[in-house]
């Protein structure tokens, strides 16, 4: 990559560090939220939720907004608006106030997310788009390493609003980063809103996460608050794809582009890989505690080999990626993974920590050598104006992705633990996790191979034979 490109990646990545630390470390702190704010875990669970449904209300927004103000005005503005969310959590008073504040934080976090992708890939031009993906899922892969571990040691040495604290300095430096390095942009289009498609498809992501969270109390999906919320977001989405597919460019998410292989397969994946990869993070720190008996904070640290793991394929999976295509590169990593999660079907409680560190090790592999291929491929082959769509369309699959797959498992795990057997539960679960996962093999091979997703020449060909068709819709 040349200078000012890695630059980008640079600036961009240091500032997405915030956000996806924030949502690890919280994660092991929500009993200690419970207690230190004297509210019940129903309540303090809208800690996540609430962030969860704010990043669905914000992300098919982003594209809009994009055009509207530019991307380098909104990508600093987003890190605004989730630095003051962080400073405000961390002088939250009560549960509710922390609630509302992580809101703050969920709509900052939602903008940065897709618009990463869309303004590294839109600088590339279509160039080396597996060894930039490379670097930005670098957040991805540190994030499950270091946040569990981090938010450990913050609630062993301190209290619990030092944890939003850790963000400012990422976002404090991401800000500076962005100005200094990210090239100066302005609005691109003056396209109105499409407010029908908004009052559609924010209110489907928030119905089908909501309902999704729920699912794994007591009841599963037969509880009200379960399937009611989801009936009504699928039917929402449903309207929100009629009303996409006669708008066409003119729709808030332009659902046209899935008529794009590459991009189908893609979001088709990334709901898949977000079912393995966020069920995965319900069962194995669950696991450990549950089986082994240790605290939040043990479980991260056993968690620690699998993260190392994707770290260590991010690059080689990115230079494959664009050497080799994204097929065979993703087939062989969900088939990692597959391999590496069999062995939790057959453990308990008094499997040797080395063998499992072992296996989390070789699973970490694997999700990072999928995540390359799945996150790159679906840009190939279009313009500049059509990759927020692009951006938009995969950050949503694999959000109600990973969504379906916890609930899922959830769903299982729980149904399987009433019989007593707590280890059997665990085990029945991961079989789940396997199929999940067997799936996605199966379909990564619908993904491009060398050809397809090669460099400069075979994406302006695609974009240049879409042109006329796109261009009398307009």
């Amino acid at each position: 990559m040349d200078k000012n490109l890695s630059r980008l990646a640079i600036a961009l990545v240091v500032g997405a560090m915030a956000p996806l630390f924030d949502s690890t470390i919280v994660s092991v702190a929500l009993h200690t939220l419970s207690r230190d704010l004297h509210a019940s875990v129903d309540t303090i669970q809208w800690v996540s939720t609430g962030y969860l449904l704010a990043m669905g209300v914000t992300v098919p927004l982003v594209g809009w907004l994009q055009n509207r103000v530019g991307g380098r005005r909104l990508w600093m503005a987003s890190l605004v608006v989730f630095l003051i969310g962080s400073i405000l959590c961390s002088l939250a008073w009560d549960a509710p106030s922390l609630i509302a504040f992580r809101v703050v934080q969920g709509v900052g976090a939602g903008a940065m997310m897709p618009l990463l992708t869309t303004l590294l890939m839109q600088a590339a031009g279509g160039r080396n788009v597996g060894k930039l993906m490379s670097v930005a899922s670098l957040p991805t892969a540190l994030g499950p390493i270091l946040g569990p571990v981090i938010g450990g040691l913050i609630l062993g040495a301190g209290s619990w609003p030092w944890l939003f604290w850790v963000n400012v300095p990422f976002a404090v430096a991401g800000l500076v980063l962005a100005w200094r390095f990210m090239p100066a942009d302005g609005p691109v289009g003056t396209a109105r809103l499409d407010a029908v498609g908004l009052v559609l498809l924010s209110p489907a992501v928030v119905g089908v996460l909501y309902g999704l969270s729920n699912a794994s109390r007591s009841g599963g999906f037969a509880r009200f608050d379960v399937w009611a919320p989801l009936g009504a977001g699928v039917v929402l989405l449903a309207a929100f794809v009629l009303w996409a597919t006669r708008r066409r460019g003119a729709a808030l998410v332009d659902l046209a582009l899935l008529r794009h292989r590459p991009l189908a397969a893609a979001a088709t994946l990334m709901f898949l890989m977000g079912a393995a990869l966020y069920g995965g993070m319900l069962l194995l720190p669950l696991s450990f505690q549950e089986l082994r008996g240790t605290d939040a904070l043990g479980a991260g640290v056993l968690l620690i080999p699998q993260g190392v793991g994707s770290l260590l394929s991010r690059s080689l999976a990115g230079r494959l990626t664009d050497r080799i295509g994204a097929r065979l590169v993703a087939v062989v990593g969900f088939a990692v993974v597959l391999a590496a999660t069999i062995p939790f079907a057959f453990a308990d409680g008094s499997t040797n920590e080395w063998w499992i560190a072992l296996v989390l090790v070789v699973r970490g592999l694997g999700l990072g050598a999928v995540m390359i291929p799945i996150m790159a491929v679906g840009f190939v082959g279009l313009d500049r104006p059509e990759m927020p769509h692009a951006s938009t369309i995969t950050r949503l699959a694999q959000q109600l992705g990973g969504a379906f797959g916890t609930a899922v498992l959830a769903v299982v795990l729980a149904g399987a633990a009433a019989g007593g057997d707590a280890a059997a539960a665990f085990q029945q679960a991961f079989w789940w996790a396997i199929g999940i996962t067997g799936f996605a093999t199966v379909l990564a091979l619908l993904l491009p191979g060398r050809q397809a997703a090669g460099g400069e020449t075979s994406v302006s060909t695609s974009a240049s034979a879409r042109q006329p068709a796109t261009s009398t819709v307009e």
